[in-house]
């Protein structure tokens, strides 16, 4: 299979590349690989991706990455104790998701089958 014209990486901003690298790291399992302070690569999230530094939270309403679970209600709980803001809930046809705000204002949503 080819990987032409396929997503490749995701970049994601950041305000604070400790809080992401404690949040996804501990949230989510993702593995990370510092490159001086300038950029946070991560890795075991699907696809390979990373952090850039800005100075504010990105606007909401851009692209949305959409994280698949198993039990999106356990899901949505261990996101709260992390300490992320849920914004939205809805279900569509086949499914539901929410979307929550990471430490850096990026949002995100998490979907699971109905």
């Amino acid at each position: 299979m080819s990987n032409h014209h396929k997503i490749h990486y995701v970049e994601l901003p950041s305000t604070d590349f400790t809080a992401m690298q404690a949040f996804y790291g501990a949230m989510f399992g993702w593995e990370f690989e510092d490159y001086g302070g300038q950029y946070l690569a991560f890795s075991g999230a699907g696809v390979e991706g990373g952090f850039t530094p800005v100075d504010a939270p990105p606007p909401r309403g851009g692209a949305l990455v959409i994280l698949y679970s198993d039990d999106l209600a356990a899901s949505e709980q261990a996101l709260i104790a992390a300490g992320a803001s849920i914004v939205e809930r809805h279900e569509f046809p086949g499914g539901t998701r929410f979307h929550f705000l990471d430490p850096s204002g990026n949002e995100l949503a998490v979907w699971s089958k109905a």
